[in-house]
């Protein structure tokens, strides 16, 4: 049985802070029995099975790095209305995919929960290894309560 709130982080741990979703939602999971309403999956580069994830659910939350002009390590929170992608896509794996389009996806399968929020990440660094930059792990405390602070709306 699902919760009515999920919450997913989304990237590749293999890629400094392209991971960041992953590691916040390995720290999120630990509260979990906090939470009883709340499912906190990692969804890593789940692609097209992020639709199975969302649908059913109340409200989704996606965590993940994103590239947005800020200062490296900056938390926005924003719905899918707010902003547009401009991620090119290489069409050269199932496993590769854009956000913004599974929502849509969602939304047009009717499968769409009535609240999607994103939080975005600036990455300082995206290139093989597995460790966060100091511009990210020294801000997981903050990132962590702001996420939970979503789960209470």
């Amino acid at each position: 049985m699902k919760n009515p709130i999920v919450v997913l982080g989304l990237g590749n741990p293999l890629m400094a802070d392209e991971g960041i979703g992953v590691y916040l939602i390995e720290r999120l999971a630990r509260l979990a029995p906090q939470y009883p309403g709340v499912d906190f999956v990692d969804a890593g580069t789940a692609s097209m099975s992020v639709l199975h994830l969302i649908e059913g659910r109340r409200k989704a939350v996606f965590v993940d790095c994103a590239f947005m002009g800020e200062e490296p390590g900056v938390i926005r929170r924003f719905t899918p209305e707010d902003v547009r992608s401009t991620k090119v896509l290489a069409q050269q794996s199932l496993h590769e995919t854009d956000l913004l389009r599974i929502l849509c996806l969602a939304r047009q399968l009717d499968q769409a929960p009535e609240r999607v929020i994103i939080f975005g990440i600036q990455p300082a660094l995206v290139a093989p290894g597995g460790n966060l930059s100091a511009a990210l792990s020294g801000r997981i405390d903050g990132y962590i309560l702001e996420i939970l602070s979503e789960l209470h709306t």
